[in-house]
């Protein structure tokens, strides 16, 4: 037999069995990324490393050292604009339409500065991030140095991790052949490209509330908020309760948001995935209580994490006057 590939350590100190498989050190996940972005890896390795991973769950500090090694991956410009607001978007079958758009325009619209990013999604019988802002008349932006530029003239830009990631974002077409979600679902969440210092996550499944924020601690994120959000993205489900784990200079909290409007006045899982809906609730077109809380409560959360308002009834009373003022002719301040 000849040497054993570099890559073999990574999967054998995950797989060997209920007492002798660990997970990986920070050191280590960074290594074995690097191998898995550089094009080192056989498919065979691969699809055993993510799945292992996926059927034990992910480490804060497996992820953190994912995210570093994706990071020098990226395409990043020099001297990028301050960005106050890093937005991510990775869920890739929306049952509801991602009325959080609006939300993230609504808070461009009144000086915050917007990064969000993530994956293309999937188009048929569902709504993606990108089809929803195209609508809206934005488009996503070629690489991160054009979202830069955009950024440079409005307070509101969208760019997907195939233009800037290309590397990390091939994995995510390993779903198919998988049948699974992989880490890589967690770890793009946490790229933050320009490095804002205040982050959303909006998780589908809340046991990931902690690990996202440990992740965060580790890679040295000054604040983020984490929640279970609406088909796995930043919204706020008007609906329910909101539990938001948060993360303010390496102190960590939780509270708990009230709900919005009553439940059930909206069927969530029933509507089409009519994208033109989402225009026409900004024009004021379409009235529906439970989407406008989603908006309104979304980008309350956002003010009330980010210092804006004092608590969160005062950002909810905030974030309603900045929707009822809004300019129905633009949508926020996106070039």
């Amino acid at each position: 037999m000849g040497d054993r590939h570099p890559f073999a350590g990574f999967v054998r100190a995950l797989g060997r069995g209920a007492t002798l498989s660990r997970p990986l050190e920070e050191h280590e996940a960074y290594q074995a990324m690097r191998l898995i972005v550089e094009g080192r890896v056989e498919p065979i390795q691969l699809g055993a490393f993510l799945m292992l991973l996926r059927y034990r769950g992910e480490t804060p500090e497996e992820i953190a050292g994912f995210v570093r090694a994706a990071r020098e991956a990226m395409a990043r410009p020099a001297g990028h604009p301050a960005v106050d607001l890093d937005w991510p978007s990775y869920a890739d079958r929306h049952k509801q339409l991602p009325w959080f758009v609006l939300a993230a325009l609504l808070l461009a619209g009144n000086g915050v500065k917007v990064l969000m990013h993530g994956i293309a999604g999937h188009t048929e019988g569902f709504a993606p991030t990108p089809a929803a802002l195209e609508n809206l008349g934005v488009r996503p932006c070629d690489s991160l140095a054009d979202a830069a530029a955009r950024l440079g003239r409005g307070n509101f830009a969208y760019v997907t991790l195939e233009r800037f990631c290309p590397a990390i974002d091939r994995l995510f077409d390993l779903r198919p052949l998988l049948g699974l979600r992989s880490p890589v679902n967690t770890l793009a969440r946490e790229l933050n490209p320009f490095a804002a210092p205040y982050q959303l996550q909006g998780v589908f499944h809340p046991n990931y509330r902690p690990v996202h924020r440990a992740t965060a601690a580790l890679l040295g994120q000054p604040h983020a908020a984490v929640f279970k959000g609406g088909g796995g993205e930043v919204q706020r489900n008007p609906e329910k309760p909101c539990r938001v784990a948060t993360l303010d200079d390496g102190v960590v909290a939780e509270e708990e948001l009230p709900a919005l409007v009553a439940e059930a006045r909206y069927p969530w899982r029933d509507e089409t995935a009519e994208t033109g809906r989402i225009a026409a609730l900004w024009r004021g077109d379409y009235a529906a209580p439970a989407p406008e809380a989603a908006v309104t409560g979304t980008a309350a959360l956002a003010l009330w994490r980010m210092g804006r308002a004092g608590t969160i009834d005062e950002a909810d009373a905030m974030a309603r006057a900045m929707w009822d003022a809004r300019p129905r002719d633009k949508y926020g301040a996106a070039a």
